[in-house]
């Protein structure tokens, strides 16, 4: 009995943006391609985009783009690159009170003074209170607030690293309303249609409340054919996946911020749990996060990595795909060759136990 293609995807970024290098992707296996919009617009990824439609008319690949939206995800403001030591005292600030506007897309945070400034939304300012634990950029640097005053919060670094624009917040139990969609969201989304534009995954929903407003939303700008990818990023909407399945064309299982919200240990049970309530509706989903992390650096993957690409396709994976390995890796065609002969590996697997 034939198993149905696994999707393989990777994403866009400076280290696969030549046509030949997309063109050896695709040889590779790779169906699709991830933009992340919270770097960058489809505007000015321009050339990134064409370069793939050439490489895939080329092969006789149908492209298919998904844009990955800001959605309601804190993030970083603009600022240089600075490094965060442990035990550093640092000082979040707000975005809005540094530019004199609500948005900083334009501001520059330059960090020339003995306390490093990180800009930050406004909304966190709001909410976190001494004691807390913020993490930032998928929690790979850990902060806990010492003070809060007004529009600036002093926080004290409990595990470092490199820091830069536009990386995630997460405020660790605490959950911050935002807008399902923002404001720079729905420019990307009107101009879907002439990019090419297949899908948009949607970052952080909560419930099925949150999808029915995003299609409302397509609908009104006359996006309908554009499908929706849920990326299940927290507990809540873990929580809410009765609701959120029947809205979702796929479900995303987004591991870095997910696991940001609950132990690492109790990552992979809470993985399971999506995968059997997805085939209980009978509802395709992709794994991302990691895949192939250590390729971002090395031509080989580790076993355990391929390990994880094998067993998400052999318990149901309809997708798999890969972020920064492509983006900003130093082997990208390989990164896809890996990632697609472990997933195809997978799916002989299974046609085999089904004969």
């Amino acid at each position: 009995m034939e198993q149905e293609k696994i999707e393989i995807y990777g994403t866009f970024g400076p280290a696969c943006k030549a046509q030949d290098v997309l063109e050896d992707m695709i040889r590779c296996g790779m169906t699709g391609m991830r933009l992340n919009l919270s770097h960058t617009t489809l505007k000015k990824s321009k050339e990134y985009i064409d370069n793939y439609k050439k490489a895939a008319s080329k092969l006789g690949l149908k492209p298919q783009i998904l844009i990955d939206m800001q959605g309601p995800e804190l993030r970083i403001g603009n600022m240089d690159e600075i490094y965060l030591q442990e035990k550093q005292t640092a000082m979040f600030v707000s975005n809005a009170a540094i530019s004199g506007t609500e948005t900083s897309k334009d501001l520059v945070v330059e960090n020339t003074q003995e306390i490093l400034r990180i800009p930050v939304p406004v909304e966190v300012l709001e909410v976190i209170k001494t004691n807390m634990q913020v993490l930032l950029d998928d929690g790979k640097i850990r902060t806990k607030v010492l003070e809060v005053t007004g529009q600036e919060a002093v926080v004290q670094v409990l595990m470092g690293g490199k820091l830069k624009s536009h990386k995630s917040i997460k405020i660790v139990d605490v959950n911050v309303t935002m807008p399902i969609l923002t404001n720079y969201d729905m420019e990307n989304i009107r101009q879907a249609k002439e990019y090419g534009v297949t899908a948009l995954m949607q970052p952080f929903v909560f419930s099925g409340e949150d999808l029915k407003k995003v299609r409302e939303l397509l609908k009104k700008e006359k996006m309908e054919f554009l499908k929706i990818f849920a990326k299940i990023e927290n507990r809540m909407g873990v929580e809410h996946l009765d609701s959120i399945l029947p809205e979702a064309d796929l479900i995303v299982i987004a591991r870095g911020d997910l696991g940001n919200d609950m132990p690492l240990w109790e990552l992979p049970k809470v993985q399971k749990n999506i995968e059997l309530a997805c085939k209980k509706y009978d509802k395709p989903y992709m794994v991302v996060t990691q895949m192939l992390s250590s390729m971002e650096e090395n031509p080989l993957p580790t076993r355990a990595e391929v390990s994880d690409i094998f067993h998400a396709v052999y318990h149901g994976a309809k997708a798999v795909m890969v972020t920064g390995e492509t983006a900003v890796g130093k082997y990208p065609v390989e990164v896809i060759k890996y990632l697609s002969n472990t997933a195809l590996e997978a799916k002989r697997y299974l046609e085999n136990k089904a004969e």
